[in-house]
C-alpha cells in the first residue's frame, strides 16, 4: 500500500472524528435543559470530551492534508483548498469562542438555563455547518477560480 493512500485514510479518519462526535451531542442538550443543577458535569462532560477529541483529530486532519497537498500535484493556490483552509481558520475561532465559555457559563449557577441551551445548540448547529461545508469542498473540489 502506498504512502499516498495510508495518509488519504488517516486523513478521512481524522475528518469523521472531527465532525461525527458533535452530532451525539444533540440529544443531550435535552437532558441539559432539565437535569438538575448537581448533574449538570454529568451532561456537559461529554461536550468537553468531544471539544478535545475534535481538536487532537483537527491537528491529525491538518498534519494529513498538508501532507496530501504536498505529496500530490494539487497548489495551494487551488481554489478548494484556499477555500477550505479559510472555512478551518473560520472554524478553529468559532470553536474557541462557542463552547467553552458556554460550558464555563452553565457549570456556574445561572438564572436562566434555557437561554445557554439554546445558545449551546445555535453553536453547535453552526459548527456542524461550518464543518460539513470544509467537507464538501474536500470532497467535491470545486474549482471556483
Amino acid at each position: 500500500m502506498s504512502w499516498y493512500i495510508i495518509m488519504l485514510y488517516i486523513h478521512i479518519f481524522s475528518v469523521v472524528l472531527s465532525i461525527g462526535p458533535y452530532f451525539v451531542l444533540f440529544p443531550l442538550l435535552a437532558l441539559i435543559r432539565r437535569a438538575p443543577f448537581e448533574s449538570l458535569p454529568d451532561y456537559l462532560e461529554p461536550f468537553r470530551i468531544t471539544v478535545r477529541l475534535t481538536k487532537h483529530a483537527g491537528h491529525v486532519l491538518v498534519a494529513t492534508g498538508i501532507i496530501l497537498t504536498w505529496i500530490t500535484a494539487w497548489s495551494w493556490k487551488t481554489s478548494w483548498i484556499v477555500a477550505t483552509v479559510l472555512i478551518m481558520v473560520a472554524s478553529l475561532y468559532f470553536i474557541a469562542r462557542a463552547f467553552s465559555p458556554l460550558l464555563r457559563q452553565l457549570k456556574a449557577p445561572h438564572e436562566d438555563r434555557n437561554i445557554l441551551v439554546n445558545k449551546l445548540r445555535k453553536a453547535l448547529i453552526l459548527y456542524v455547518i461550518i464543518t460539513l461545508a470544509m467537507m464538501w469542498f474536500m470532497v467535491s473540489k470545486p474549482m471556483i477560480w
